[in-house]
């Protein structure tokens, strides 16, 4: 009944990601148009579901791991040595001023 050999089981890791990481991590995204959050979420599952489709379901995992270490380096390391919490993203000024200024370069 349930098979994990077709190409929606990427399809369903991938966005049970995304909702997971849009409740822990929302308010870091409040800033940004919806249109925008949702047109990163739909290229990163067609990423990964062509990856797989091309190259296999090993590749797949390893981008979708990339791009969850990115998260994590981002939150972990990069925010609080810039004197921003990476869980809390207090304070928001810091925080907004931070986006901000990659927006710009």
């Amino acid at each position: 009944m349930w098979h994990t050999d077709t190409l929606w089981f990427e399809v369903a890791v991938v966005t049970s990601l995304l909702a997971i990481r849009g409740v822990l991590f929302g308010r870091f995204e409040e800033h940004k148009p919806r249109w925008l959050q949702l047109l990163i979420g739909l290229s990163l599952v067609a990423v990964v579901v062509g990856v797989s489709a091309l190259a296999g379901r090993v590749w797949a995992f390893a981008v979708l791991g990339l791009a969850v270490a990115f998260g994590t380096y981002m939150h972990a390391w990069w925010l609080p040595r810039h004197g921003v919490n990476g869980w809390t993203g207090e304070p928001r000024e810091r925080y907004l001023e931070l986006m901000a200024r990659g927006r710009r370069k």
